[in-house]
C-alpha cells in the first residue's frame, strides 16, 4: 500500500469512527434511556416501592402537564441550576408514567410568550417567576386532570425541595385518582391546628404533622365535649386527651368496640403542651392519659415515669457552647421498630421526647405488638426531673440502666372490654348530640342505618381492635422531625431530619383503610448520625463523669477531714492550719491535679479516636475506589494476557 493510499485509509478510518460514535451515541440514548444507576444510600433517584406499587394500581386516568419556559431560559446563565432542575423533575414524571403503564399520560409544554400555552399556565395558576419584572413570563409548574375534569397543581418546582419531589408529586396524583378522602376525626389537646401563643402575643402556625395529614385526609376536629360520633368518621385521631367527660369517654368505648379505629397519642411530660393556647378548648396540662379506657383494657401507662435512654439520647444544643446528650430525647432507629408491621417498616429514625412506656396489666386480656421500643441501656425516671431540668447531663447522675426494653408504641391485640359495665352514663351527664350525628358509632356488621333512632345495645368486647396507642406526644412537634423555612421563592420548605411524619401517615392510612398511602414516604434527607463516633463519645462521656465523681467524692471527703482536724485542735490559733491539715490540703491538691489531668486525658483520647476514624475514613473514600479500579483493570490484563498465551 503506497503513502497516499495509507493516507487516505486513514482518513476513512477517522470518518468511519466518527459515524460510529455518534451511531453509539444516539443509540444510546434512545436504547438506554430511562437506565441509571442510584448509588444514593436512600435511592433518592429510584421511585420508591410504596410509589410504584400507588401507580401500578392507579386505575384513573390522569393527564400531566409539565410546564417549563425552555426557550426562554435557555440563554439566561443565572437559570442554569433551574434547567438542570428541570431535567430531574422530567426524569422523576417519565418514570412516573412508566410505572403507571397506561393510567398517565405526560405532556411537556413550553409555554412561549403571548402564545396559548401561556395562557393555560396562567390560567392553572401557576407562578410566573419572572414576577413581572422581566418581558418575557418564566414558568416551571405541574397542572393535572383527572376523567371528571378535577384539577391539581404544583404552583413552582423548587430546587431547594428537591428531597420532597417524589412524595409532592405522588401526593398530587393521590388526591386525584381518589377524590375521597377519608374521614379523620381529630380529638386535640394541644394547637396542631395552629393557636395563640400568650407569652409572645403571636399567632402560632399549624404543626407540620397536621399540615401533612390535611393534604392526604379530611381531617374533622372534634368539639371539646361530644355524646355520639358522626356516621362517617373513619377513625378516630387522639392526641393528649385532657379530662373528658363522661358522655364523651363513652363515645368513643362504643366507637372501638364496634369495630371503630383509633390512633392515640398520650404523654407523661408533653413538653410542646406547654407551647401557646389550645383553640378547641381543653387544658393545658403537660401530662395526660385514657385512664378510664386503659384500665378496663388492661393497658398499663405510668403518667409518672419517662423513657431516658443512653444509647439513643440525642444531642441537643442548649445555647450554652457544645452540645450536650439528652437521655429523655431519644432517637429510634430501625433497630428500635417492628420491621414486620406496615406503619413502621422501611422507616430511619423517629425522634421521641420524655416519652413514657406502655404493658399489659396483670390478668389482661389484652396483647401489644410493639411498634417502637427503647434499647436495653434505658431506665424509667420520675417525669418531674424533667420539668425544672436546666442541664440535661444531670440525667446521668446515678443512672443505671435497667436491662429492660420499654414499649413506646405499639399495636392493641387480643380482647377490649367496655369501661362501662353498668350501661352508658347518666343522660344529664352527656351534652345534646349534633343533629347529623350518629347515636353510637357504626357498627361494621350491621347493615341498618347508623343514625337510626333505635340505639343498639352497648357493646362490651371486641376481639378484632383497630387500635395503635403512642406513649408520647412530642413525637408530633415539628423541632423533633422537621426544619420549616422560606425558599427564595417564597414557598415554605419542609425538611424532614426524622421519619416521624412518615410513622404517623402509616399509622393513619393503615387504620382509616388508606393502604394506598402506607409506603409513600416522604423520602426526605435524613441526618445521619455517627454511630460509631456517638458510641465513643458515650464511653468518654462516661469515664469523664467517673473521673469527675471521684474527685466530688474526694473533695467532700477532704473538706470532712479538714472539719475533724479543726474540731480537734485544743490550741487557740484556730484560724491557722494545723501542720496536719496543710498535709490534707496538699494531698487534696496533688490528687486534685491527677484527676484533672486524666480528664483532660479521657478528652484528649476521645478526640484522638474521633480524628483516627476520620483519617480511616477520608482514605477509605478518596483511594478504596480507585484500588479496586486498578485491581479489576489488572486482572482483566492478566486474563487477557493468559488467553493470548493460551492461543500462541
Amino acid at each position: 500500500m503506497s503513502a497516499e493510499q495509507k493516507k487516505r485509509f486513514g482518513y476513512l478510518t477517522l470518518v468511519l469512527v466518527a459515524v460510529a460514535f455518534i451511531a453509539a451515541v444516539t443509540a444510546s440514548n434512545r436504547l438506554l434511556r430511562g437506565i441509571k444507576l442510584d448509588f444514593t444510600e436512600d435511592n433518592l433517584y429510584t421511585l420508591s416501592p410504596g410509589a410504584r406499587a400507588f401507580l401500578e394500581k392507579m386505575a384513573e386516568p390522569i393527564n400531566v402537564y409539565l410546564f417549563f419556559s425552555d426557550r426562554v431560559t435557555a440563554d439566561n446563565n443565572n437559570l442554569q441550576g433551574l434547567r438542570l432542575y428541570m431535567t430531574r423533575v422530567r426524569e422523576l414524571l417519565e418514570e412516573f408514567e412508566t410505572a403507571a403503564a397506561g393510567s398517565l399520560s405526560l405532556q411537556i409544554i413550553d409555554p412561549l410568550p403571548f402564545s396559548e400555552d401561556e395562557d393555560r399556565a396562567a390560567q392553572y395558576g401557576l407562578t410566573d417567576l419572572a414576577g413581572g419584572a422581566l418581558a418575557d413570563s418564566i414558568y416551571f409548574g405541574l397542572a393535572a386532570t383527572n376523567s371528571v375534569g378535577e384539577e391539581a397543581v404544583i404552583e413552582v418546582f423548587d430546587p431547594a425541595k428537591e428531597s420532597t419531589l417524589e412524595y409532592d408529586v405522588a401526593r398530587l396524583l393521590f388526591s386525584l385518582a381518589s377524590p375521597d378522602k377519608n374521614v379523620i376525626g381529630l380529638v386535640s389537646g394541644v394547637p396542631m391546628s395552629g393557636g395563640f401563643d400568650p407569652q409572645t402575643q403571636q399567632p402560632l402556625p399549624p404543626w407540620m404533622m397536621s399540615q401533612q395529614a390535611r393534604q392526604l385526609f379530611e381531617v374533622r376536629t372534634l368539639a371539646p365535649a361530644f355524646s355520639a360520633i358522626e356516621a362517617d368518621v373513619d377513625m378516630l385521631w387522639i392526641v393528649h386527651p385532657p379530662a373528658l367527660d363522661e358522655a364523651t369517654v363513652y363515645a368513643i368505648d362504643q366507637y372501638l368496640l364496634r369495630g371503630g379505629r383509633a390512633l392515640i397519642f398520650v404523654d407523661p411530660l408533653a413538653e410542646i403542651a406547654s407551647v401557646g393556647a389550645d383553640p378547641s378548648g381543653f387544658g393545658g396540662s403537660q401530662s395526660s392519659n385514657l385512664e378510664r379506657l386503659f384500665d378496663a383494657w388492661g393497658l398499663s401507662f405510668d403518667v409518672n415515669k419517662v423513657v431516658a435512654d443512653n444509647r439513643y439520647g440525642l444531642s441537643v444544643d442548649t445555647g450554652s457552647g457544645a452540645p450536650l446528650r439528652h437521655i429523655g430525647l431519644v432517637g429510634l432507629d430501625a433497630t428500635a421498630m417492628n420491621p414486620t408491621d406496615l406503619v413502621t417498616a422501611g422507616l430511619e429514625t423517629v425522634n421521641v421526647g420524655t416519652a413514657g412506656s406502655l404493658a399489659i396489666a396483670d390478668g389482661s386480656a389484652l396483647t401489644l405488638t410493639p411498634l417502637l421500643t427503647s434499647s436495653t441501656e434505658a431506665a424509667l425516671i420520675d417525669s418531674a426531673r424533667f420539668q425544672f431540668l436546666t442541664d440535661p447531663e444531670d440525667l446521668l447522675d446515678a443512672f443505671a440502666p435497667s436491662g429492660l426494653s420499654y414499649v413506646i408504641a405499639a399495636r392493641l391485640g387480643g380482647t377490649l372490654t367496655t369501661a362501662f359495665p353498668d350501661g352508658p352514663p347518666a343522660p344529664d351527664a352527656a351534652p345534646d348530640a349534633a343533629p347529623d350525628a350518629a347515636p353510637e358509632p357504626p357498627d361494621p356488621d350491621s347493615s341498618g342505618d347508623a343514625g337510626a333512632s333505635d340505639s343498639p345495645a352497648p357493646a362490651t368486647t371486641t376481639d378484632n381492635p383497630n387500635v395503635i396507642v403512642v406513649a408520647d406526644v412530642d413525637v408530633l412537634s415539628d423541632r423533633l422531625w422537621v426544619q420549616v423555612r422560606r425558599s427564595l421563592f417564597g414557598q415554605q420548605v419542609a425538611t424532614a431530619f426524622a421519619s416521624n411524619g412518615d410513622f404517623v401517615t402509616n399509622a393513619l392510612a393503615n387504620l382509616s383503610g388508606s393502604a394506598d398511602l402506607i409506603g409513600l414516604q416522604s423520602r426526605a434527607t435524613f441526618s445521619r448520625p455517627f454511630d460509631r463516633v456517638e458510641a465513643l463519645r458515650r464511653e468518654a462521656d462516661a469515664r469523664f463523669r467517673a473521673t469527675e465523681q471521684d474527685l466530688q467524692a474526694e473533695l467532700a471527703e477532704t473538706e470532712r477531714r479538714l472539719g475533724e482536724l479543726q474540731s480537734a485542735r485544743e490550741d487557740t490559733s484556730s484560724l491557722l492550719m494545723s501542720p496536719e491539715q496543710q498535709a490534707e490540703v496538699r494531698r487534696f491538691q496533688e490528687q486534685q491535679l491527677r484527676i484533672r489531668r486524666d480528664l483532660r486525658a479521657v478528652q484528649r483520647e476521645l478526640d484522638s479516636s474521633i480524628e483516627r476514624l476520620g483519617t480511616v475514613l477520608t482514605v477509605v473514600n478518596i483511594l478504596a475506589v480507585p484500588l479496586v479500579l486498578l485491581l479489576v483493570g489488572l486482572i482483566a490484563l492478566f486474563l487477557k494476557r493468559d488467553r493470548s498465551s493460551t492461543r500462541a
